[in-house]
């Protein structure tokens, strides 16, 4: 869900530095896809601390692109942009 998020974010020029701004809160995003508030903070603190991420506030840095596309096993050609880039 991040890479997608990440992804849309970027083709709408809503990304800048590699820096993503994610006003939402974690139950709202585990709701988003059918997971808990806790599943959630322990997955973005496992991400953390594999250095895939970093996160301050509302905002969410990608530090390492194909580690995270990797983690996730994100295919973005669902997301049917064949024009555009998807590398961070």
């Amino acid at each position: 869900m991040l890479c997608e998020l990440i992804v849309r974010l970027r083709f709408a020029g809503r990304i800048e530095d590699h820096v993503a701004d994610l006003p939402i809160t974690q139950a709202a995003l585990g709701d988003a896809v059918g997971l808990s508030a806790v599943h959630v903070n322990r997955t973005l603190q496992a991400l953390r601390g594999d250095r895939l991420i970093a996160t301050s506030g509302t905002q969410l840095r990608a530090l390492d692109w194909p580690g995270l596309v990797q983690a996730g096993e994100f295919d973005p050609t669902y997301l049917h942009q064949k024009d555009r880039d998807v590398a961070f």
